[in-house]
């Protein structure tokens, strides 16, 4: 039977694969495929509906793990009759998608927190409402690990604000300086988060070039003349997704920008932990202008949800407080508190030792084993690298090892404005172990095989 379905996917919030299954599976229950259909070539669906081929490809995946089809290689994925209706029981794929830091360092370490939590003197005062901006202790706290681990020295606890972790931090700060319509400029490639923030906002996106440091100065000066845009989200430390840093002059060139312009900067250093060479943050090269987000998602635990916003005056601090208590009422007492024993009595900074030595050995795996494929890492503790490729090479290498059994972040993620760079993202820290690692990124590895004998064939 000829591959011509082509289904009507429901509208929902729901992401895009998982609507694409329900449609599949609402198809099977009316009789409209039936048992030994062959479903259309992913890439011919794709073509059909309009969407990405990573999209077609995870729904095939999970279509099959939850029985309602069959794949077979060289052949395709037919219909499963009824009875077979029934979930694939294998293991998930390896998650290579996923960017939070190994949890062995903080796992061994959180019951002993939990003890000396009893023995706090202000354990009781976390039951009520936080005061605005958090509670002193945690305040004091966050300002020290900053102070520690960003080189964000002189740090002013009185302007800190905890958050619910990294990405509430962002969204008080975006919230604090942006109307309905107004510009953001960012990176071309971006924090998927971010790209989420600003449509929920309803704040129009501008990706800028980068090269090898990120962001570049020229294009920043022509957009903020091409659109009036006067806040800028970056994130210059390890940059989400490609890892590049930016140096000392290119931040100091982006500062003459901004002070020229009057361009307030919203600067997300949720790894400059695992750069101890990174020049500066904004926030000190630019305190008068610079929003400062960080947290411990990536360093401690994401659980904690414990995330640090220093805002740069006192007017927009306290724009900022008013912007987290409308969503919030009061930031989160107890992950910060727990965040805050570990910093206090020393725990956080061995947790975050021992993160590190992980990521360096997470790392020089992932050299080995990809080789030339991998963008130089510009730190020896990266917690994700970047494959540069074309856009269909990504969209193909992410299907391949998918289906191979290990998942690659969406190359379409992180893509603020197309047609400038596109690669695929891998993250080190999320599977358990170096060696369920190594068999994912050997999966990769596979698939990058797969791809370059794909293209010599296509040229003989």
């Amino acid at each position: 039977m000829l591959p011509t379905w082509t289904p009507v996917i429901p509208a929902g919030v729901a992401p895009l694969y998982e609507r694409l299954v329900a449609a599949l599976r609402a198809d099977i229950a009316s009789g409209a495929l039936a048992a030994g259909v062959r479903l259309p070539p992913q890439r011919d669906l794709a073509y059909r509906l309009g969407v990405g081929l990573g999209t077609v490809t995870r729904a095939y995946v999970e279509a099959e793990k939850a029985g309602l089809v069959s794949a077979h290689v060289g052949r395709g994925s037919f219909v499963n009759a009824p009875a077979e209706h029934r979930p694939y029981e294998r293991e998930g794929p390896i998650n290579l998608a996923q960017n939070i830091a190994p949890a062995a360092a903080a796992a061994s370490r959180i019951a002993e927190a939990l003890a000396r939590l009893r023995r706090r003197a202000d354990l009781s005062e976390h039951l009520a409402y936080a005061p605005p901006a958090g509670h002193e202790s945690q305040r004091r706290a966050g300002a020290a690990w900053l102070s520690r681990t960003s080189a964000y020295e002189g740090v002013d606890w009185r302007r800190l604000i905890c958050c619910a972790g990294a990405q509430q931090g962002l969204s008080v700060a975006l919230n604090s300086v942006l109307r309905p319509g107004d510009v953001l400029l960012t990176e071309a490639l971006a924090y998927h988060g971010l790209k989420a923030l600003t449509r929920y906002g309803g704040w129009r996106t501008r990706g800028l070039p980068m090269d090898a440091e990120g962001l570049r100065p020229d294009a920043l000066e022509a957009a903020i003349r091409a659109t009036g845009a006067r806040v800028l989200a970056v994130l210059p430390t390890l940059q989400n997704p490609t890892g590049r840093i930016m140096s000392r002059a290119r931040r100091d060139a982006i500062v003459e920008i901004a002070r020229r312009h009057d361009l307030t900067i919203i600067e997300d250093d949720i790894y400059g932990a695992y750069a101890l060479d990174a020049p500066p943050p904004f926030a000190v090269l630019a305190p008068e202008r610079t929003f400062h987000v960080s947290g411990v998602s990536k360093t401690l635990a994401p659980g904690l949800r414990a995330g640090f916003l220093v805002a740069p005056a006192a007017e927009t601090f306290e724009r900022a407080v008013e912007a987290l208590r409308v969503v919030a009422y009061a930031p989160p007492a107890f992950g910060g508190l727990i965040a805050t024993q570990w910093i206090e009595d020393g725990s956080a900074d061995a947790i975050l030792d021992e993160t590190r030595d992980e990521g360096r050995a997470r790392l020089a795996l992932a050299r080995q084993i990809l080789g030339a494929a991998v963008e130089t890492p510009q730190s020896p503790m990266a917690p994700h690298i970047w494959l540069p490729m074309s856009e269909l090479d990504a969209e193909r290498l992410a299907g391949r090892a998918l289906r191979g059994g290990a998942e690659v972040t969406a190359p379409d993620a992180p893509v603020v404005e197309p047609g400038h760079e596109s690669g695929v993202r891998i993250c080190l820290g999320a599977v358990g172990d170096r060696e369920t690692l190594r068999r994912g990124l050997e999966i990769v590895a596979g698939a990058l095989s797969s791809e370059v004998g794909e293209r010599s064939r296509a040229v003989i």
